[in-house]
């Protein structure tokens, strides 16, 4: 078993290292330049791989009852490789949520440089809800092995759904649930109050824009919990490798958004790779309860060839786009 000093460990690390990124890195509301930001998300993947090297030697030899999990003990190189294939497909199932953000901030007009603070507080939440998730999932799982069809099922159809995903999302923005809900029970301010998420507003308090695209990120994010977290379980039910996976990869995804967010038009394809991602991962959940088992080196693979692959084609069909006739020298 798991002692509890690993999980308050890890979340004591997690706070350590946003409060580092907020109270040191970002201490003044700023415009991220295109290199702070590429040098952040390059820091972030450092903390993770390196972070893998002590999954290997917790469970190689198992640390504080790391690799003990009675449903799926392990030992050092295969919890290493399950993180690492959990954090890519965390991190490429991702990407879908950098085109809701940026759609986000441009709905809301929230500028540039408070937009780093939205995504700081809204990992919080992330941490909360995808912890409950994974903790309620993995019971589910081992007790309910049909859940894995389930599972399996709801990520094809969110493949389908994102096949068939229309264009024309920013009037469905304006329209969103949470947006109506609080201008109906609060009034919402027009004014962003210098980054606040509440301002004074002819003598009563108010939700400026910035609370309102927080808690839309908090939303969109639930509903893409639903889809990550299922598809992490195809990997391994391991609660803790489960958990911090996720959360780096989510860490990440912030300093990733800043550095993706003016050139994401650029991968118009990638869009398809995630699709293919998630038919690959709902068929593989799917067969699960069959027994029916894929070599995590495998999968990983499969997962890192459908993301290049996908960036690729982008680049390439780019490129077709703008010479379409080649040189005639």
């Amino acid at each position: 078993m798991i002692a509890p000093i690993v999980w308050i460990g890890f979340i004591v690390l997690v706070m350590l290292l946003m409060a580092i990124d907020l109270g040191v890195f970002n201490q003044k509301a700023h415009i991220q330049t295109y290199k702070e930001a590429l040098y952040s998300t390059l820091g972030w993947i450092i903390l993770a791989l390196g972070f893998n090297v002590f999954i290997y030697f917790a469970y190689e030899n198992q640390w504080l009852g790391l690799g003990t999990y009675i449903h799926e003990p392990m030992g050092g190189r295969e919890a290493a490789l399950k993180y690492l294939t959990g954090f890519l497909l965390e991190e490429s199932l991702s990407i879908d949520n950098l085109f809701v953000m940026a759609l986000v901030f441009a709905r809301f007009r929230v500028p540039k440089k408070y937009q780093h603070r939205i995504l700081f507080w809204g990992i919080l939440g992330v941490l909360v809800f995808r912890g409950m998730l994974i903790g309620v999932g993995i019971w589910l799982v081992h007790y309910f092995t049909w859940l894995f069809y389930f599972f399996g099922a709801l990520l094809l159809y969110s493949a389908i759904k994102m096949l068939k995903h229309e264009e024309n999302l920013e009037e469905d923005m304006g329209k969103h649930r949470v947006v109506r809900f609080i201008r109906r029970f609060y009034p919402v301010s027009n004014s962003y109050d210098s980054g606040n998420f509440f301002t004074i507003e002819n003598g009563k308090k108010a939700a400026t824009p910035m609370f309102v695209a927080l808690l839309v990120i908090e939303t969109t994010d639930i509903v893409f919990a639903f889809d990550s977290v299922p598809a992490v379980f195809s990997i391994t039910t391991d609660p803790f490798l489960v958990f911090s996976s996720n959360i780096f990869a989510i860490l990440g995804l912030r300093s990733m958004y800043f550095v993706l967010a003016d050139i994401l038009d650029r991968f118009e394809y990638l869009r398809y790779s995630l699709i293919a991602i998630l038919f690959f991962i709902g068929i593989k959940m799917i067969l699960i309860p069959l027994k029916v088992h894929m070599p995590i080196g495998i999968s990983l693979g499969i997962i890192g060839v459908f993301l290049l692959g996908g960036i690729l084609f982008s680049l390439f069909q780019k490129n077709k786009t703008i010479d379409p006739g080649g040189s005639n020298e």
